[in-house]
């Protein structure tokens, strides 16, 4: 079966979780029964290589905005993918011209935050969003999302039959468990040495809630150090200032994007990943962190709850001293919490993740 995969939409390192879960669950697609063409951004070669070595890579003639990707999608694309059994369309929306004739669609759809919290996008993005996502789901074979939260909001919105809609889950690899000399190196490299700390990776948008947990160390005991990872986004200048507010603000550490080395044992180590985010469509984070045997504590959205099972602490109030007595409990039931998580991130495997999207494809082409 031959599936083009269209990820014109993804610039590598800029459109964070998203961009991971459509080339882990790529990676699980077994290449002996597909044959895989994708097509992205040439920068999306070197970023991803093992992909490219796996399956098939088709670079996008010119790089450039938005606009220029629309056009490549209905033209370049549209002639590049002839052939094909089935196209991805990885990003939430499709062309207005699907594809090939006889081509069977599949759109991934991630979330549907645009409609729960309309007031973290532009008027621009929110009119695009309106426009072309009803319309994409409605003219797609088969909606790929990445949990049942999804799946039931998607389905409610826009009236979709629950048999078009697959959930994929994200999948996360094997990880090693980084040793004591990797782990202390990271500590010293960004300043938390010996001192206990709890982390927080996500880039900084909105919706993530970073405020609050630098609002939670007023809660906690005096030593414990927040470490928040990951890009900037359009709350970076907020939280800045949150920071720069907070009596505690010694206690936060702030690098940035990090290594994944130096995020893996950054987590390691923790006294626990904590998720305060409002809204998500999964949250891999929290199984990365199980697969690393880090307790997790995690705000109540939907999704996050979904993910997490019993397998970590859920706080219901957006109260910094809520989340300063959540860290204090996966401290006392740490042991419980790490075997939990090990058998909870079994069902998150990148071969799991692999099969459901590659039965999306096999759906739609019947």
């Amino acid at each position: 079966m031959k599936v083009a995969v269209n990820l014109t939409w993804l610039t590598p390192g800029r459109v964070g979780g998203s961009e991971e879960y459509l080339t882990r669950q790529l990676l699980g697609v077994d290449a002996s029964a597909f044959e895989v063409d994708l097509y992205a951004e040439r920068a999306f070669g070197p970023a991803h290589p093992d992909l490219v070595d796996r399956f098939g890579f088709r670079p996008m003639p010119v790089a450039g905005n938005r606009a220029t990707r629309i056009l490549l999608e209905h033209t370049w694309l549209a002639m590049q993918a002839r052939g094909a059994d089935a196209i991805h369309h990885g990003g939430g929306t499709m062309p207005v011209a699907v594809g090939p004739s006889g081509a069977a669609s599949v759109l991934t759809v991630h979330d549907l935050q645009y409609l729960r919290h309309p007031e973290y996008f532009s008027a621009a993005r929110r009119r695009y969003l309106a426009a072309m996502v009803p319309r994409s789901v409605r003219r797609a074979d088969v909606v790929t999302v990445p949990s049942t939260f999804v799946r039931d909001h998607l389905c409610e919105v826009f009236d979709v039959d629950v048999d078009r809609v697959v959930v994929v889950p994200h999948g996360v690899p094997p990880v090693a468990v980084p040793g004591p000399e990797r782990i202390a190196a990271a500590r010293a490299r960004y300043g938390v040495h010996e001192r206990p700390y709890v982390v927080y990776p996500a880039i900084t948008h909105p919706h993530k809630g970073h405020g609050l947990l630098v609002r939670m160390l007023d809660h906690l005991d005096d030593d414990t150090m927040l470490v928040l990872i990951g890009g900037s986004g359009s709350a970076e200048a907020a939280l800045a200032s949150v920071i720069e507010a907070s009596s505690q603000r010694e206690r936060v550490v702030r690098p940035g994007r990090v290594p994944h080395a130096d995020r893996d044992a950054l987590l390691a180590d923790a006294d626990a990943l904590l998720f305060p985010s409002e809204f998500e469509g999964f949250g891999a984070p929290v199984v990365e962190a199980m697969a690393l045997d880090t307790p997790v504590v995690c705000s109540s959205a939907d999704a996050l709850v979904e993910v997490v099972g019993d397998a970590g602490v859920v706080v219901d109030e957006p109260d910094g001293a809520a989340w300063a007595r959540a860290v204090d409990e996966v401290r006392r039931t740490r042991t419980e919490l790490v075997v939990r998580g090990r058998r909870r991130r079994e069902r998150f495997t990148i071969e799991a993740s692999g099969a459901a999207i590659a039965s999306a494809y096999r759906k739609a082409a019947s």
